[in-house]
């Protein structure tokens, strides 16, 4: 070994201490990290897949209350599942969340592997989710590279290639094996993305806090505001859509996304996108058609919401509607349909345009939408 190696892994040696002392005094308090209990884990990694730490806490305390064992996501129905994930988007998690449980509870005896092979046959989990299970809720020695660890070994090895890339890529998985603590990855990693949250964070770093400055290249060359290297972001696309909030004989439309749709399982009010040159209420009138087969006509705007995912910015034209003509509806966009009280609208997960309809009409229109009800009844 040549006296530059041996310089580099005392470097590294003392970077790892470092961090590891920092992490002891200045962890973040999560409630997953009580006990390492590999389903607690488990539900965090998977919840803060695109999801900020503040709104992923929120949602693993209140999911934790409902289903505080893996048996018990199990054996909750799906509608159950997505009504208290309602909010985090990507629905897709919750449903493998689901259909992972059942596996774990009927060929595991619901216990969570720590092995990667046996983590990765499961709905949903991924390399990086497999690694987390492993090195966090295990303490197996298994490195992890989320977005926080690639923008911090950006900028300690002042690595001049997008992270996202081949090489940047492969630079950052070179670092982050040569750099495995034995019998420490737990922290070790959890220490770097408290360190990616904290103060190595994007845009405007506090260096003058952190407590392996004296290791970092792009600090000592002056490159921070240049690492990561950036990547083009896509550009955001504006969309305009309408839906009609049907109310008949009291009761109120609502149908829900097939199978294999982005936002399956969930329920809606019929409506889409608008056309070149057409009015809000136009769609709401030919999006029920297209999608029920009902001739409805529109009785009055209730609001406009507006909400976005992924890069879509989405403005939703809403209004309530009645039928035009009694008929049974035939569905081209939906699984299934049913007609329901007022009471029963909450008990139902949507996708985030109509809950947030659903919240306007709650604090606004509440009254209204009673009297809607109790007029239709009459008619």
């Amino acid at each position: 070994m040549t006296i530059n190696s041996k310089a580099v892994m005392n470097k590294n040696t003392k970077l790892q201490e470092q961090l590891l002392c920092w992490f002891r005094s200045n962890k973040r308090v999560l409630p997953w990290r009580k006990t390492y209990n590999p389903y607690h884990v488990w539900v965090s990694e998977i919840m803060l897949q695109q999801t900020q730490m503040e709104r992923g806490i929120q949602y693993f305390t209140k999911w934790i209350q409902r289903f505080p064992t893996l048996d018990s996501v199990a054996e909750a129905t799906e509608q159950e599942i997505l009504k208290y994930w309602e909010g985090l988007g990507y629905y897709s998690r919750a449903r493998n969340l689901h259909r992972a449980a059942g596996i774990l509870k009927n060929q595991y005896g619901s216990e969570i592997p720590c092995d990667i092979v046996s983590l990765l046959d499961l709905p949903g989990v991924g390399p990086y989710t497999a690694a987390a299970i492993s090195s966090i809720a295990c303490n197996k020695d298994v490195s992890l590279v989320d977005a926080n660890v690639a923008r911090i070994y950006s900028r300690i090895f002042d690595i001049d290639k997008q992270v996202k890339s081949g090489p940047g890529r492969k630079a950052i998985d070179k670092i982050s094996q040569e750099l495995i603590v034995p019998g420490q990855m737990r922290f070790y990693n959890q220490a770097l993305m408290d360190l990616g949250g904290l103060i190595c964070i994007p845009g405007n770093p506090r260096c003058s806090k952190c407590p392996i400055s004296f290791h970092c290249l792009a600090f000592e060359r002056g490159t921070i505001s240049q690492r990561p290297v950036s990547t083009k972001k896509k550009k955001n696309v504006s969309i305009r859509m309408a839906t009609g909030l049907l109310v008949h004989r009291g009761r109120i439309f609502i149908q829900q996304r097939q199978v294999g749709d982005i936002w399956a399982g969930l329920w809606e009010f019929p409506g889409g996108q608008m056309e070149n040159g057409e009015h809000p209420e136009q769609t709401v009138v030919r999006e029920y058609l297209e999608e029920t087969r009902l001739r409805v006509r529109v009785t009055g705007e209730i609001t406009i919401v507006t909400h976005s995912y992924m890069h879509y910015r989405v403005t939703l034209y809403c209004y309530y509607c009645e039928l035009e003509r009694e008929s049974e509806p035939v569905l081209t966009a939906a699984d299934r349909y049913r007609w329901i009280g007022m009471a029963e609208l909450r008990e139902f997960a949507y996708p985030a345009g109509h809950r947030k309809l659903l919240e306007y009409i709650e604090t606004n229109e509440q009254d209204r939408l009673v009297d809607i009800c109790s007029t239709s009844l009459q008619g």
